[in-house]
């Protein structure tokens, strides 16, 4: 019955705008045959109108009802209860002197949504500005929305799941848009969000799986989590300069994205941020970013390229994990902490150049040594000047470690430092270095050949235990340095050559272990 009798709306509107005698009243809300449904105009006073304009803009929509209640330009207007009608099955509601799109007529709704931007009787109007959580919520039929420059926010989920909805206009007015607004809509191809919108919420547009562009402007300050999770579409993305943070999960599985523009107001990038952004070929981080979260980049196997800028004071865990196209990274000297497996699963990372002293000289156990944090195909290690120290554990049980160049600045290598580096087959120490921790090179089987500069003073427990392959021990101090029991342990000494400086030749035949060596000669 719902388009036979349109609401007898004229004596509400007049009651309501000020007419004292009526507030007694009756107000006939809709009638059907020979039945009238009334209510008092108190029921009806929390309902504010406010003037209208005197001119309308051409591209609203705008529906105005006579006196019979009727609405005019095709419109069909029917009542749900005081505060609820439907405007071409769309529902509205009315709140707080405004109107609020809060759902549609599930038995006849279909197509496209025009939404109206305000209601006219006799001079007096209902704006509508918002669009109530869930008002579209799982609509499967709806295939376009017309959102008039009169809403200012869109409500949390408010067309999620709306998967046969190709396209949308969201207005200036917009401020903004909240979680999960639209997520689920996989049939939607492209969005401009305007300019009024300062925010993206949560899951905005999660699981936009055909969405293959989107225009992002320069209100918004933040990209929040998950924004644009699964938009397997994708194929570019361009941050603009208002943009401080991109959050968690924000481009997470965006397997179609070959490119991203992060611009210099941006100061971290959350975590799985551009996790399996698997065709993403390279990405320019800016010197604002100070953060890079757990896995941001993880499974971006695609990446061949990447430079962490001086302003990067951490790298999380995974970060970078399973970057298989990667070769070779510098990591700088402001990074004061990488998470466990930072570059781990990267196959075809070779060559690691760590200019950060905080990385190389903490202290650490082996699940977080060098191995750990770049994987165990790293071959080439370059530890820059600005280094001190070399940690405890720092490259423990790197077995592909084929060559390390220490900086000058080092003074000190911590113990099991290069424990088990198997691979390793010389290792030349600086002039800096003056001591050499326990265990700092155990089980290096492959070390065939040790240099010891002049500089060193003291050496370890087993500092050199179980190196196999030592042929040569080049001792550069013309005083004997200092070791504690068994530097060599269970290394075949009896057989290998000590070279020292012709003047200390004697002190080092009279001083274990050094006296060890099968053959003790004068450098030349």
């Amino acid at each position: 019955m719902k388009r036979k009798l349109l609401l007898i709306l004229a004596a509400l509107f007049l009651l309501i705008a000020g007419v004292q005698t009526a507030m007694a009243q009756k107000v006939t809300l809709y009638a059907e045959g020979n039945k009238a449904y009334e209510c008092s105009v108190s029921q009806l006073d929390s309902i504010v109108f406010s003037e209208a304009p005197t001119t309308i803009e051409t591209e609203e929509i705008v529906v105005t009802i006579d006196a019979n209640g009727n609405a005019d330009g095709g419109h069909i207007f029917t009542i749900i209860d005081r505060n609820n009608f439907y405007i071409d099955d769309i529902k509205y509601t009315a709140v707080s002197g405004d109107l609020e799109v809060t759902g549609y007529d599930k038995a006849f709704f279909k197509g496209a949504a025009k939404i109206i931007n305000k209601l006219i009787y006799q001079g007096h109007h209902l704006n509508v500005t918002s669009i109530a959580k869930e008002a579209f919520y799982g609509c499967k039929v709806l295939t376009a929305v017309t959102i008039p420059n009169s809403v200012t926010s869109i409500g949390e989920s408010a067309f999620s799941g709306c998967s046969g909805l190709t396209s949308i206009t969201i207005p200036n007015s917009v401020t903004s848009i909240g979680l999960s607004a639209f997520s689920g809509c996989s049939g939607l191809t492209s969005v401009t969000i305007p300019n009024g919108v300062t925010s993206i919420g949560w899951a905005a547009f999660s699981g936009c799986r055909s969405l293959t562009s989107i225009t992002i402007p320069n209100s918004v300050t933040s990209i929040g989590s998950r924004a644009f999770y699964g938009c397997s579409s994708l194929t570019s993305i361009t941050i603009p300069e208002s943009v401080t943070s991109i959050g968690e999960y924000a481009f997470y599985g965006c397997s179609g994205l070959t490119s991203v523009t992060i611009p210099n107001s941006v100061t971290s990038i959350g975590e799985y941020a551009f996790f399996n952004c698997s065709n993403l070929t390279s990405i320019t981080i800016p010197e604002s970013v100070t953060s890079i979260g757990n896995s941001a980049f993880e499974g971006c196997s695609g990446l061949t390229s990447i430079t962490i800028p001086n302003s990067v004071t951490s790298i999380g865990e995974y970060a970078f994990y399973g970057c298989s196209g990667l070769t070779s990274i510098t990591i700088p000297n402001s990074v004061t902490s990488i998470g466990s497996r930072a570059f781990s699963g990267c196959s075809g990372l070779t060559s690691v150049t760590l200019e950060s002293d905080a990385i190389v000289s903490a202290t650490r156990t082996s699940s977080t040594s060098m191995c750990s944090v770049f994987g165990y195909q790293v071959k080439t290690y370059i530890i820059g000047d600005a280094v001190k120290s070399i940690g405890n554990y720092a490259f423990y049980g790197c077995s592909s470690l084929t060559s390390v160049t220490i900086g000058n600045s080092v003074t000190s290598i911590g113990e099991y430092a290069f424990y088990g580096c198997s691979g390793l087959t010389s290792i030349t120490i600086p002039e800096s270095v003056t001591s050499i921790g326990g265990s700092a090179f155990y089980g290096c089987s492959g070390l065939t050949s040790i240099t010891i500069p002049n500089s060193v003073t003291s050496i370890g427990r087993y500092a050199f235990g179980y190196c196999s392959g030592l042929k040569d021990v080049y001792c550069l101090a013309e005083s004997v340095p200092q070791t504690d029991s068994f530097p060599f342990y269970n290394s075949p000494i009896s057989s290998a050559t000590l070279h020292v400086p012709a003047a200390s030749i004697d002190a080092y035949k009279t001083t274990s272990p050094w006296s060890s060596f099968g053959t003790i000669v004068a450098i030349q």
